[in-house]
């Protein structure tokens, strides 16, 4: 044998070696393979199933009434009649209307603040003032603020949807009441006085007015 012809058998007899070596490494593929299957995303944790309650206490009302006592279902059948009405909402404006009526009062200004009250509650401002201008009286007062604001009362008529609800504030401010000389006769500029009322606002519910009248008040 010439020497190219051995050289051709050596190269040819290691080829076939590799391809022993690598088909005992990898392994031979007959026929169609089974696909591989597809990788399962990670199970996420499952999220508890919160269910809403139908039914449940209205934080609206619950939230200035004891649940099951007279208030809590007479403002409940207010909502009804007028879904949009919030409790909640009604406690601040009146704490509002407090402060601008008792001031008006104190001020002699009631006539500005004539839209809001009953025509009897008005006119019995009205005499107060009088009386008081009577006597030669006038009173300086500083409203501090309402450090308490309650439902103490509530009622409401289904046949007229009439809805009344009684407050009870707990105001600070100072008052000074002058003679005509200008002597203080009593009270002090610098002493806060603690005031307690009782009022009852009415109003009818669904009615297209909206605004709650003051229809009694211990002043």
């Amino acid at each position: 044998m010439n020497s190219p012809l051995i050289q051709l058998l050596v190269l040819a007899g290691i080829a076939i070696f590799l391809i022993l070596r690598l088909k005992n490494v990898l392994g031979t593929r007959d026929g169609f393979e089974k696909p591989q299957a597809p990788q399962q995303p990670e199970a996420k944790p499952e999220r508890p199933d919160f269910q809403v309650i139908e039914g449940g206490p209205d934080r609206d009302i619950t939230d200035h009434v004891e649940e099951d006592t007279p208030q809590a279902t007479a403002l409940a059948a207010m909502k009804r009649v007028e879904p949009a009405f919030s409790v909640s909402e009604f406690v601040q404006g009146a704490r509002g209307a407090y402060e601008m009526i008792l001031m008006a009062y104190e001020h002699g200004t009631v006539e500005d603040i004539r839209p809001y009250l009953a025509p009897d509650v008005y006119q019995s401002f009205v005499d107060g003032l009088a009386a008081r201008q009577a006597q030669g009286l006038t009173i300086e007062a500083e409203f501090i603020g309402v450090r308490e604001t309650a439902i103490s009362e509530v009622h409401f008529e289904k046949d007229t949807n009439r809805a009344e609800i009684t407050m009870r504030f707990v105001g600070e401010l100072t008052s000074v009441v002058r003679d005509q000389s200008g002597e203080i006769v009593e009270g002090s500029p610098t002493s806060v006085k603690r005031q307690k009322d009782s009022w009852t606002f009415a109003r009818t519910m669904g009615s297209a007015d909206p605004n709650w009248l003051l229809v009694a008040t211990d002043l």
